[in-house]
C-alpha cells in the first residue's frame, strides 16, 4: 500500500514539475526573443502561471497522503563514466552521464546543510511570534505597502501632468509669423500718413534743413539790404512759399524792413 502511494505520488509531482518546466521554458524564450515587444501584463501573467503552479506543486507534497520523501533513500545501483543515451534522452540533455560526480546534487533528498539550517531558524522565529504580533505586523506591512503604492501613483499623475503642461501650446503661431513678417519685411503695415506730414522724407529733411539754416541766419548779423522778394517770417523762423514741394505753406505775410542796424540793438 505504501509503494502503491509512493507511486502516485511521485507520477503527481511528475505531471506537476512537467507543467512547471514548460511555463519556463515559454517564459525564457519570451525574455530571449521577444524581449522588444513584451509587455509589462504579458510578464505579469507569465509570473502568476508560474506562482499558481508552484502552490499547486507545494499543496501536493504538503498532501496529508503523500508520504515524506525525505525519509525515503535512494541508492544508485550503477555508476559510469560513460556516456549514457538512456539517461541523455530522460533529462532532455541536461545530465550526459551518471557518475560520482553528478550523484551527490541529483539524488539529493535533503537542501544543502547552510540551507536547512537557515530554514529550521525561520521556522523557530515563526513559532515565537504571538498571534496578536503576526497581526500587527500584517497591518503595518499592508499600511507600508499601501503609502508605497500612494506615492508611486502620485509620482506618476505629477509626471502625466508636468507632460501635459509642456506639450500644451502657449501661443499662437499665425500671430507669430505676423508678427515677424511685420518687423523684418513691413507686411501688413498701413501706407497712411498723419495729416500735414510731407510727401516724402527727403523733401521733409530738406524743408527742415532750409527752416534751420533761415533761423540761424537771423541770429548770427544784420541783413545788408532787402531782397527783391522777402521770404514770409513767423516768429522768427523762415517758412517755406506756398506751392513748394515738401515746405509747408503759411498763410501769414510779414514785411521785414531793411536796417542796418542789428535785430538785438536798440
Amino acid at each position: 500500500r505504501e509503494e502503491k502511494q509512493l507511486e502516485l505520488t511521485l507520477e503527481a509531482l511528475i505531471s506537476q514539475v512537467a507543467d512547471l518546466k514548460n511555463s519556463l521554458v515559454s517564459f525564457i524564450y519570451k525574455l530571449e526573443n521577444e524581449y522588444d515587444r513584451l509587455t509589462w501584463p504579458s510578464v505579469l501573467d507569465s509570473f502568476a502561471l508560474l506562482s499558481g503552479q508552484l502552490n499547486t506543486l507545494n499543496k501536493v507534497l504538503k498532501h496529508e497522503k503523500t508520504p515524506l520523501l525525505r525519509n525515503q533513500v535512494i541508492i544508485p545501483l550503477v555508476l559510469s563514466p560513460d556516456r549514457d543515451e538512456e539517461i541523455m534522452r530522460q533529462t532532455e540533455g541536461r545530465v550526459p552521464v551518471f557518475s560520482h560526480e553528478v550523484v551527490p546534487d541529483h539524488l539529493r533528498t535533503k537542501p544543502d546543510p547552510e540551507v536547512e539550517e537557515q530554514e529550521k531558524q525561520l521556522i523557530t522565529d515563526a513559532a515565537r511570534i504571538s498571534p496578536d504580533a503576526a497581526q500587527k505586523q500584517i497591518q503595518s506591512l499592508n499600511k507600508m505597502c499601501s503609502n508605497l503604492l500612494e506615492k508611486i501613483s502620485k509620482e506618476e499623475r505629477e509626471s502625466e501632468s508636468g507632460g501635459l503642461r509642456q506639450n500644451k501650446q502657449t501661443f499662437n503661431p499665425a500671430d507669430t509669423n505676423a508678427l515677424v513678417a511685420a518687423v523684418a519685411f513691413g507686411k501688413g503695415l498701413s501706407n497712411r500718413r498723419p495729416p500735414g506730414s510731407g510727401g516724402s522724407v527727403q523733401s521733409g529733411q530738406s524743408g527742415a534743413g532750409a527752416i534751420i539754416a533761415g533761423a540761424s541766419g537771423m541770429q548770427q548779423g544784420p541783413m545788408t539790404g532787402a531782397p527783391a522778394q522777402q521770404q514770409p517770417m513767423l516768429a522768427g523762423v523762415q517758412m517755406a512759399p506756398a506751392g513748394q514741394p515738401g515746405k509747408i505753406p503759411s498763410g501769414i505775410k510779414t514785411n521785414i524792413k531793411s536796417a542796418s542796424m542789428h535785430p538785438y540793438q536798440r
